[in-house]
């Protein structure tokens, strides 16, 4: 009997066991299944880790003045890549100790690091420890967000695992060297590098490498920029874990807690605010936001830094003056502003501007986006009319009260001048040079107001202008630039030229990516420009402009006031530059009694021209040949000896008067 149940026993054993084998087999192809299905489903929406063969970090724009000084970078993020070679060993074992003692020995996760973070999240029921890897951190850093969630991690993983299969331990730490943040806007360590300590990363001592190591872990909190001493304290514990390890010696360690972090002086750059901001709405438009704030372009610029700093001092100088009148005065109101822009009369560069007094209180740039009354600055495009017309300036026009229709019927208009007092007969050149408001009036009547509007237009205005009478008083407003831009007409022989302020736009590879068009165009006969310039030179040495009468070279130009001394302008130029300045308050109050433009404007205006052509070659205005210049008595226009107070008068050949 014992055979048979023996037998029976056996069997039963031996189906028992297949159907074990079987459970087994089958409860382990449900866990790989189960395995290679959370792999797909975790790797299904990862991104290429070939990509990153072909990845370009955003990079800096740069943006320079002629001279080739830097005003400006633009970047999202700042980002300056360096290789592996040039950066320090006491950077690359301040990080390794700090962030992943095991980096050349692992396979991109630390096993044992997970299992112990793992235990520790557990237990305290949430993520209290990451147990990242450089490689994870990289990973992350690259292709996933900052989220913590098991799938996140995961995720971070597997990424990791590929990075280690396709690149060598140099490859990943020289990527995560070049794409971690480190706080303050810094990305990578030679953009921290420069932004903490003003060098190159290659250039950084022990300390310098241990603070910048010790920001990964939380760049906000550990920036000295942010929080000088306890990026200090962080640092001095990347140096014990340096000493732990073997990477400094005692007395290395010993003199680098010891070293103080000494915050540097940034480099200055943007020393033209207004003009920065300026060429960065042209360059949106033209190319675009994105590939001027990450496409590493290099932007050079027509303006001069030494003109820039001499048009600075200029405003702040003048603007100062002013506020202390206004204090003497007992003015109260906001701070007068001012603005100043001077450009290349004969090609149209921007060589400076500055739009107000202080880019940090105030960001409007006055130069280019206030549009103001010009009041008597106006007045030398009516007088370009009158002459393009046949007008000369030896003849008279009679400087007495006048009433002319008003808008509205039965409203009568009666123009003053600005002293009140009147001459009678006199030339349009003294009219011009001395500011006289009933002459212009009446030779825009005789001129008619829709042709002085086409010349402006001509002349390169853009802004509004209304045809009415009280136009040749400067009643309509206009920007400084367009202004200025007019004026710079008549030194440039009858030639418009639109300003511009950037040159070129480069690519990292040298080739151009963008290049305005110049745009020129006749806007008055060559004759009649150096007539307005011969008469603008007569506003200096004969008229309102006279404070600037002692410079040693030629100049032009006119002031302009308008009522209650709410605007205050000169705009002139040299045979080399164009320059206008306006001075008021942004709520057009008054700037206080007789700051006109021959007292608030026309000082700027002097010490910014005399501080230019320190650098400027001696040229002279254009001179056509078919110009006649005659001596004149510049009231009457009659013929006079010039020791008798005759002037230097130019007239067209066909037009000039006889002796």
């Amino acid at each position: 009997m014992k055979g048979p149940r023996n037998q029976l026993n056996i069997l039963i054993f031996m189906v028992k066991k297949q159907i074990f084998i079987g459970f087994f087999f089958a409860l382990a192809a449900m866990i790989c299944g189960g395995v290679i299905g959370t792999l797909f489903y975790l790797v299904r929406d990862l991104p290429q880790i070939r990509a990153l063969e072909s990845y370009t970090p955003p990079a800096i724009t740069r943006i320079y003045s002629a001279d080739h000084v830097l005003l400006a970078e633009l970047y999202r993020d700042k980002r300056d890549l360096i290789p592996l070679g040039r950066i320090p060993a006491y950077l690359r074992e301040a990080l390794l100790a700090t962030e992943d003692r095991q980096f050349y020995n692992h396979i991109g996760i630390d096993v044992k690091g997970i299992a112990r973070a793992l235990v520790r999240d557990l237990l305290a029921g949430e993520f209290v420890e990451g147990a990242s890897t450089i490689t994870q951190q990289l990973a992350k850093t690259l292709f996933l967000t900052s989220e913590k969630t098991i799938t996140r991690k995961l995720k971070e993983a597997v990424l990791a695992l590929q990075l280690e299969r396709r690149y060598t331990k140099d490859e990943i730490l020289t990527f995560y060297l070049n794409q971690v943040y480190f706080g303050s806007g810094a990305y990578g360590v030679e953009a921290a590098a420069r932004i903490f300590f003003s060098k190159s990363a290659s250039e950084l001592n022990l300390p310098e490498c241990a603070l910048i190591a010790a920001m990964p872990k939380a760049p906000s909190v550990f920036s000295p920029l942010a929080n000088p001493e306890l990026a200090i304290t962080r640092r001095n514990i990347v140096l014990r874990q340096m000493l732990t390890v073997g990477a400094i010696t005692q007395d290395d360690y010993d003199w680098a807690i010891e070293t103080p972090y000494i915050a540097i002086q940034r480099q200055k750059t943007s020393g033209a605010p207004y003009f920065v901001d300026y060429i960065k709405k042209i360059l949106e438009v033209e190319i675009g936001p994105d590939r001027l704030y990450r496409a590493g372009l290099t932007v050079m610029t027509t303006l001069s830094h030494q003109l820039q700093e001499y048009a600075e001092q200029a405003l702040k100088k003048g603007i100062s003056e002013i506020a202390d009148r206004r204090r003497k005065n007992h003015i109260a109101g906001p701070d007068p502003q001012g603005a100043i822009i001077t450009m290349d009369v004969r090609t149209g560069g921007i060589l400076a501007m500055v739009g107000g007094t202080d880019y940090h209180r105030s960001v409007f740039n006055r130069a280019v986006d206030a549009r103001r009354q010009p009041g008597s600055a106006f007045k030398p495009i009516v007088y370009a009319t009158a002459i393009e017309k046949g007008f000369h300036q030896g003849m008279r026009i009679l400087d007495a009260p006048v009433a002319f229709p008003g808008p509205t019927k039965g409203e009568i208009w009666r123009p003053e001048n600005f002293t009140k007092t009147y001459q009678g007969d006199i030339t349009l050149r003294q009219a011009l040079a001395f500011s006289q408001n009933i002459p212009a009036v009446r030779l825009i009547e005789k001129l008619g107001p829709a042709s002085v509007v086409a010349t402006a237009r001509n002349l390169g205005i853009q802004s509004g202008l209304s045809p009415y009478l009280s136009l040749s008083l400067g009643t309509s407003e206009v920007t400084v630039m367009e202004l200025t831009a007019a004026y710079a007409v008549f030194a440039n022989a009858g030639t418009g030229i639109r300003p511009f302020a950037i040159v070129e736009v480069t690519d990292a590879a040298g080739q151009t990516v963008w290049k305005p068009a110049a745009e020129k165009w006749i806007a008055m006969s060559r004759q009649s420009a150096a007539i307005m310039t011969n008469m603008l030179e007569g506003a200096i040495q004969e008229g309102t402009g006279g404070s600037a009468r002692h410079l040693p070279f030629p100049l032009a130009g006119k002031t302009g006031t308008t009522s209650q001394c709410r605007d205050a302008w000169f705009v002139g130029f040299s045979p080399s530059i164009a320059a206008g300045v306006w001075v008021g308050c942004d709520d057009a109050t008054s700037l206080g009694p007789l700051e006109t433009g021959s007292r608030a404007a026309l000082p700027i205006w002097t010490d910014f021209m005399d501080l230019a052509h320190k650098t400027l070659p001696y040229r002279h205005f254009d001179i056509p040949d078919d110009i006649v210049i005659l001596t004149i008595d510049p009231k009457t226009g009659a013929p006079a000896d010039k020791d008798a107070g005759g002037v230097r008068a130019f007239f067209r050949r066909e037009t000039a008067p006889q002796r």
